[in-house]
């Protein structure tokens, strides 16, 4: 059950990862918790052991470490091609580019070719696994996502006062 519930959480999150990223998405404000989502995976995929295959420790250590270079690289695909602006009120946004979706079909096939490899050796390969490199992929999008949002975000700092508050400091 654990492994269906597994499944479960990631298609569900990848779901919400597509749909998200290719929809503007304001950055600054709520994007503070840009981290908290691949926790939750991180918790999920170690929650309950399983990453290494006990019986190929080796070769399931390095299929996961190839995991988490993917995971890591897709990160750093999906921000580097998502698309940053800055609207007139001060909000910065970011939405995913056609070069954002070639990087998801590379990543998914580099992810299938890992797991007939470790079919292949005969290496049980955990959800878990998908879900840490899923987690690395997401944490790293958010860092360099706020990274390079970082000089519209300290610019404007807040969105624009409110046309109440503008009128009270004028009269002050």
């Amino acid at each position: 059950m654990s492994a269906l519930f597994n499944v479960l959480v990631a298609v569900a999150v990848v779901a919400l990862i597509l749909v998200r990223q290719f929809k503007p998405q304001q950055l600054g404000g709520d994007g503070r918790k840009w981290w908290l989502i691949p926790a939750v995976l991180v918790f999920f995929a170690v929650k309950d052991g399983g990453l290494i295959d006990q019986h190929h420790q080796a070769g399931s250590m390095a299929l996961l470490g190839a995991e988490l270079v993917t995971g890591v690289l897709m990160g750093v695909g999906w921000a580097w091609t998502s698309r940053i602006w800055t609207e007139p009120d001060g909000t910065v946004w970011s939405r995913g580019t056609k070069a954002t979706a070639g990087i998801w079909v590379l990543g998914i096939a580099l992810r299938v070719g890992l797991a007939a490899l470790g079919a292949l050796a005969g290496i049980h390969m955990g959800t878990g696994a998908i879900l840490v490199a899923l987690a690395a992929s997401l944490l790293v999008r958010g860092a360099i996502l706020m990274w390079r949002a970082r000089p519209a975000l300290a610019s404007y700092g807040v969105a624009a006062a409110s046309p109440a508050q503008q009128v009270w400091k004028d009269r002050v």
